[in-house]
């Protein structure tokens, strides 16, 4: 008789691919270009209020300061798979066309996060709006999207994505099959769309935590991470979700849950 039992998917393993010297360097470069968008995060976050909607910033400015986000949130968790890619190009190139090659690959993968911006800003630009005309509205849009969030989290979409950046390297072969012709901003570009995928849901909850919290973003930076490289990562998924559902419910009658959705005080109310 067969017994079935649901395993954990491993997680991505990178260990393999390189020379321990050569993949501490690696880590380390990924880890030193997210530490430094996480200094000019954190520096930016300091000159903005926290309030509902695009914050007054134009939409190129937007996308520049998310992709910046996107880099110290998202780096450390792609590292096994930029490393990897990494090491295919260094096989077939070197010098100045490995580095093209490789600029390409974050390029594609920056490129998926910023499509996704663009839905972030029409996201918060309608916020903004709503809010402002109807400030009650911005209890319930909050608990609307934690229950949106929470959702996802137990989605197939979830699941699936998931699966795709907790086993990288099961896609390698494929993307070696991609036609040569920017097949590196293609592979950045596919991958980055999984990852999207994966964490779209985690990234709405910006819009009731508030775009530019910094403490909000640092959290979803870390459970990004051990949900893709974590042993038990898929049951912190399920873990996040159950929490998120709980605020659904508390939202509505705790305005401190929702610091992105409080219209600051002008000096008149004051």
């Amino acid at each position: 008789m067969l017994h079935s039992r649901i395993v954990a998917p491993a997680p991505a393993q990178s260990g393999s691919l390189l020379p321990r010297r050569d993949l501490a360097a690696a880590w380390l470069l990924m880890a030193l270009l997210a530490g430094l968008a996480w200094v000019l995060t954190v520096a930016q976050s300091r000159d903005m209020d926290m309030e509902p909607g695009t914050m007054g910033l134009a939409l190129p400015l937007f996308l520049l300061l998310w992709l910046i986000m996107m880099v110290a949130m998202m780096f450390p968790s792609v590292a096994p798979v930029a490393i990897a890619w990494a090491r295919a190009i260094g096989r077939q190139s070197a010098g100045a066309t490995r580095a093209a090659r490789i600029a390409q690959f974050a390029a594609g993968y920056l490129l998926s996060w910023a499509a996704f911006g663009l839905l972030a800003y029409g996201a918060l630009a309608a916020t903004g709006r709503l809010v402002d005309s109807h400030p009650d509205a911005g209890r319930w849009l909050g608990a609307a999207v934690f229950l949106l969030a929470g959702l996802t989290q137990f989605g197939p979409l979830k699941r699936v994505c998931l699966l795709h950046c907790r086993n990288p390297l099961a896609h390698l072969v494929r993307y070696a099959h991609f036609r040569p012709w920017v097949r590196d901003l293609r592979v950045g570009a596919h991958h980055g769309l999984y990852c999207v995928g994966c964490c779209w849901g985690l990234m709405i909850v910006l819009i009731p935590l508030g775009v530019m919290n910094v403490a909000a973003m640092a959290g979803l930076a870390a459970v990004i991470f051990l949900e893709k490289l974590w042993r038990w990562g898929p049951w912190l998924t399920w873990a996040v979700g159950i929490a998120f559902l709980i605020l659904a419910v508390l939202a509505p009658f705790h305005d401190g849950l929702l610091p992105g959705l409080e219209m600051p005080e002008s000096p008149m109310t004051m």
